[in-house]
């Protein structure tokens, strides 16, 4: 019985999953089957994030990297951090503020990433995939915003959420300051560029909904910019050419009444008129040639 435009959105989170997970079918399908190349270079090295990517001006791979993975336990270790700590921030900051964080943060944690990848190309590997800068900053958001409250790690060990932020944050700055290969492979440096751009996001109250964000100003004066009428375009079509009959009619308006003492007066003026009122009747007669009828009248009873 509800109306159908009362019901709720899907969680945005949700979305992100299956989108996730879409796309990384994909990427196993076309492992496989189709191996896909643009200009002769694998698809994955024209969306993933590469040492290259600021240096050659690519800059969709700061967001494409963000669909991509490199393993189904990558995948699922993402998807449970959206699944666990997504849909809280996301009903904290709205749907869209959400969007907003989640790849802003994401972004963020590729900006550092790519950096330390193009001037130390061999400490920080030739590319990254993953989701992982995303959900690290949603990570530090749920942390600030729930700062205080008790969470277990792997369902099992109580911690405190402030203290397991600056644990996350230690550890992603250790292996960003000291790149060993002892890190498992992980880009600390995407995920502590994400949890610092999470931080960030917190400290500028950008969660708030009545906070405004960057660029809602001017956003907001773009949309209610006064509007220009648009100006009327005068058309000046060509005046038509009159017809013979016009040129006939506006001639013989112009012209004055024959004069009655004229000797052709009777069989060039008045035998048409005659012949006129004959054939039409007398209401079809212009006003000349009433009086040009007239003036007949009148000469005839002269005689």
């Amino acid at each position: 019985m509800r109306d159908p435009a009362d019901r709720p959105l899907p969680s945005v989170s949700v979305v992100l999953m299956v989108v996730l997970g879409v796309a990384f079918v994909l990427q196993c399908i076309n492992d496989v089957y189709l191996h896909l190349k643009i200009d002769g270079s694998e698809i994955q090295s024209w969306l993933a994030l590469t040492s290259s990517t600021l240096k050659s001006g690519r800059l969709w791979q700061l967001v494409s990297f963000q669909f991509l993975h490199v393993s189904l336990l990558h995948l699922i270790s993402n998807l449970l951090g959206l699944w666990f700590l997504g849909r809280h921030v996301e009903n904290v900051l709205g749907p869209r503020r959400y969007l907003l964080a989640y790849f802003g943060c994401g972004i963020a944690g590729g900006l550092l990433q790519g950096a330390l990848m193009q001037f130390f190309p061999l400490h920080f590997g030739g590319f990254v995939l993953g989701a992982s800068a995303g959900v690290s900053g949603i990570f530090a958001i749920f942390c600030r915003i729930e700062a205080g409250s008790e969470v277990k790690v792997n369902f099992i060990f109580p911690i405190r959420t402030d203290v397991l932020l600056w644990i996350t944050t230690g550890i992603a700055l250790f292996f960003t300051v000291v790149p060993s290969t002892f890190g498992g492979g992980v880009a600390h440096a995407a995920h502590l560029g994400g949890i610092l751009a999470g931080l960030a996001f917190v400290k500028l109250g950008w969660h708030h909904d009545f906070n405004p964000l960057p660029g809602a100003e001017l956003l907001e004066r773009f949309r209610n910019r006064p509007r220009r009428s648009k100006p009327i375009i005068k058309v000046r079509f060509p005046k038509a050419l009159p017809t013979p009959a016009a040129k006939a009619a506006r001639a013989a308006k112009s012209a004055k009444p024959a004069s009655p003492g004229d000797t052709d007066f009777m069989s060039k003026e008045v035998d048409p008129i005659l012949e006129k009122i004959s054939a039409h009747g007398i209401h079809s007669l212009t006003e000349r040639e009433r009086e040009i009828l007239a003036a007949a009248k009148a000469r005839m009873q002269k005689r």
